[in-house]
């Protein structure tokens, strides 16, 4: 009998955790759902974390303001991030559609979601101003290493004053790299035939890139001074 009841005790030890024991109900299909709901207010492509960030206008619609703001690689839509939308269930669900259709069409040129048409008017609107910034603020900015380029590469050279018997002749030749892009007179006789011959030697120049050019009949004397200034221009350029 003594033996039994230390059996007995130990059997219902052992059920205790049996007992205690509920499965959870529910608990892992909640965290799946929060982690697979799309977030309403951003979206982004490649390139997200850099390039040029531009806000669209704030566009008031009957729901609420909506307003973008956009990131450009160059003229490229790489992400979209909705600042401001209306708290709505349908628009919740819209914003995502936008966000993928703008970013594949690569514009504002993008259809409706049906049930949220006020907000994708508003939508459009707002992305809209915000690709018309980014390209007016292309234009008024030329590329940098363009401009850095076209600076170190064109190079102005003034030739020497060469006094001639109907007066004083100097050109001024601008080089693009090892090419004559343009010649200018900076002093020429104050006559009618040098006025008339002017136009055709610096013709001649910017096609035959060099100092080896015809005389212009009538402006022999202003022919001449303009070679000598003209190619000391390029033997000075090196």
């Amino acid at each position: 009998m003594k033996r039994a009841i230390p059996v007995v005790v130990l059997s219902i030890a052992g059920l205790v955790p049996i007992w205690r024991y509920e499965p959870s109900i529910g608990g892992s299909t909640t965290t799946t759902e929060a982690a697979s709901t799309p977030s309403a207010s951003s979206s982004s492509g490649p390139g997200a974390s850099s390039g040029t960030v531009v806000k669209g206008t704030t566009v008031t619609t009957e729901k609420g303001p909506v307003q973008v703001q956009v990131t450009f690689q160059g003229d490229k839509i790489t992400a979209v991030r909705m600042l401001q939308q209306p708290n709505h269930p349908q628009t919740t669900a819209a914003v995502p559609k936008l966000i993928a259709e703008t970013l594949e069409a690569q514009s504002a040129d993008i259809d409706t979601v049906s049930g949220a048409t006020i907000t994708t008017e508003g939508y459009k609107e707002s992305l809209q101003a915000a690709i018309d910034a980014n390209a007016e603020a292309a234009a008024a900015s030329p590329s940098p290493s363009a401009s850095a380029s076209t600076a170190s590469a064109a190079r102005t050279v003034d030739g020497p004053a060469v006094n001639t018997a109907k007066g004083t002749v100097q050109v001024q030749v601008t080089f693009e790299g090892d090419e004559i892009s343009t010649v200018k007179m900076l002093q020429q006789p104050n006559h009618p035939q040098t006025t008339a011959a002017v136009p055709k030697l610096i013709a001649e120049t910017l096609e035959a890139q060099s100092a080896d050019i015809d005389t212009v009949s009538g402006a022999t004397i202003t022919s001449d001074g303009y070679r000598e200034s003209l190619q000391a221009a390029i033997d000075a350029k090196g």
